[in-house]
């Protein structure tokens, strides 16, 4: 099977993906797929645990969730130091997986008639997006939340490698950066391209969309995503912490080695840091139990109505091995099944969630460390836990 290449290094906000050149090609609304095989022990799971601890994470934990129950396996350690293992109560940074949340909070936006996902940034943000080759007028929200805006990742900057990557991270870890600040370290760059014009992974979009959302509804968004998405469902575990640079207990040790340029063997304990450095593109803190539960709920239509997704469910194109709907990965399998969900980096935590498109069977895992040479086997997880077995 084809190896998404876990380029991270100097990426700590951005998904495992190189940039994608060339015009964007729809792939419409997801289809029916083969379906996962739903039953078993979880041993191919489990294995496939074993062998990214044995690839050198200090510790990786799972969850799953089928018709036939939940399940929970772990590998290596969430402290290295005690030797404390991994739980199925832990909390865990999620990173992008933030990005799915904003989106639900969009299209029920949308879904209420509060704003459309092809309005304009401009028609939300007047001037935000004007000059050095930026015109507000021809990017859309939908555009933001599918990649496919141009607008320059700030996690690609000079600026972002300075202060939050290498011995920077360590000075600067606790420090503020509103939301303004962040964007406009992005767009002091040029857009990668005219908007719709091809992909690229831009963390700064999704801040903007952020922003989009606090000026249609006059709140934060992420107290809009508590009130219409966390209490709802009971995510009782999952936070967004704003500027508090504490985990809740329990939670393992964030590992780092700070995604330096010229990594060495030294590993960080980046376990505390301000998350409004990620904001909007990767603030979430939540436990696996609660990511499915929230994918599932996103899957089987009970956020939002079917047209909000079908629109989240329509993909583009990227050149990685997966294509990319509104704040959501697809991915197809060796077997051909497909599933949805998305990935969260940042330092000291790597995560990704997924699961069939009836929401039926998911499963979200997470390593407690944020390195994973090229060819390690990350997507294994996924071929273990959905792909019926040979």
């Amino acid at each position: 099977m084809p190896k998404l290449s876990l380029r991270i290094r100097g990426r700590a906000l951005g998904l495992t993906a190189a940039l994608a050149l060339g015009a964007v090609a729809l792939a419409g609304p997801a289809t029916a797929a083969p379906v996962a095989e739903p039953k078993g022990s979880h041993q191919r799971t489990q294995e496939a645990l074993n062998a990214l601890n044995a690839a050198g994470m200090p510790g990786v934990a799972a969850g799953t969730s089928t018709p036939d129950g939940e399940w929970f396996g772990s590998s290596g350690y969430a402290d290295t130091t005690t030797k404390r293992k991994r739980t199925a109560q832990d909390h865990i940074r999620a990173g992008s997986i933030t990005k799915s949340f904003v989106t639900a909070v969009i299209l029920q936006l949308e879904a209420e008639g509060k704003l459309r996902l092809d309005d304009s940034v401009e028609r939300w943000l007047p001037g935000l997006l004007k000059g050095n080759g930026y015109d507000g007028n021809k990017v859309t929200i939908r555009q933001l939340l599918n990649h496919t805006s141009g607008v320059h990742d700030m996690v690609e900057t000079p600026e972002w490698q300075e202060y939050m990557n290498g011995p920077g991270f360590l000075e600067h870890r606790y420090e503020y950066r509103s939301p303004e600040q962040i964007v406009a370290m992005g767009l002091k760059y040029p857009p990668y391209w005219a908007p719709g014009g091809g992909w690229h992974y831009s963390n700064t979009g999704f801040v903007i969309a952020g922003m989009v959302i606090e000026k249609a509804t006059g709140n934060p968004w992420a107290r809009e995503a508590e009130r219409r998405i966390v209490k709802p469902l009971g995510l009782r575990q999952t936070t967004f912490p704003g500027t508090d640079p504490k985990m809740p207990a329990p939670h393992a040790v964030g590992y780092s080695k700070l995604y330096a340029a010229n990594p060495g063997p030294e590993i960080h304990d980046a376990t505390e840091y301000n998350p409004a450095w990620s904001g909007a593109t990767g603030e979430v803190i939540s436990t696996t139990g609660d990511l499915n539960r929230f994918y599932s709920a996103v899957l089987r239509g009970k956020l939002f109505p079917k047209r909000q997704l079908d629109a989240m469910l329509t993909t583009v194109r990227t050149g990685q091995p997966f294509d990319y709907g509104l704040g959501l990965i697809v991915r197809s399998l060796p077997c051909g099944v497909k599933v949805y969900g998305h990935d969260g980096i940042v330092w000291g935590s790597l995560t990704s969630t997924a699961g069939t498109l009836d929401g039926k069977h998911m499963l979200t895992f997470q390593m407690n460390g944020d390195w994973l040479e090229d060819g390690k086997p990350y997507d294994d997880m996924f071929t273990a836990e959905f792909c019926p077995k040979a």
